[in-house]
């Protein structure tokens, strides 16, 4: 069971706005609508943004850690302001970790964000056979998840990819490996 406070659903419901309204602006010549460009930047951006964060949360209360979502209002400000610019460079905010934890441990949290990226854009693949806005989804799905797994798997601090690294070489090779050949694939389909 997920221990999340009021406080934190609010950080994390701020945040899943914000980077929809960014990437709403980021899309919004794509030629679909501004209501469907919003609905589009929820369930894919916003969604991969929640259920990787939400992925660190739960198994670092598996191992018995306090872990609380904490929006970064100057990055989600920052992040709308670039989709004017033409691109987005978000760091919504992060789940911050109180408590005693291996570096086995550490690792696996940090890992659990990047394969929940992952596990959410294989279930994204069906729905990009669907005809319309569907599958526009469907590909957006695949390709802000396979990415966003990727981006974090940077094998450098703060990013997960640095805490897998240290933990084990080979969890991390495979599953950057994963992520980099789902996210060719659905670029070159």
């Amino acid at each position: 069971m997920i221990d999340i406070r009021k406080e934190e659903l609010f950080e994390l419901g701020k945040a899943w706005l914000a980077l929809t309204v960014a990437f709403s602006i980021l899309f919004r010549n794509m030629g679909i609508g501004i209501v469907n460009t919003a609905i589009l930047s929820f369930l894919t951006v916003g969604l991969a943004f929640v259920v990787h964060e939400l992925a660190h949360k739960i198994i670092a209360q598996y191992y018995k850690c306090i872990a609380e979502f904490k929006a970064n209002n100057t990055m989600l400000i920052a992040a709308i302001l670039m989709a004017f610019l033409g691109f987005v460079l978000a760091s919504p905010g992060a789940v911050y970790i109180k408590g005693f934890v291996t570096r086995a441990q550490n690792g696996i949290i940090s890992l659990a964000g990047p394969v929940s990226n992952l596990v959410m854009a294989l279930l994204f693949i069906p729905i990009m056979y669907l005809p319309g806005l569907y599958g526009v989804i469907g590909y957006f799905g695949v390709f802000i998840n396979s990415f966003i797994g990727l981006f974090n798997m940077i094998p450098f601090m703060p990013f997960d990819g640095a805490k897998v690294w240290i933990w084990n070489k080979t969890y991390y090779m495979v599953t950057v490996i994963m992520l980099l050949s789902l996210t060719i694939w659905v670029l070159f389909i």
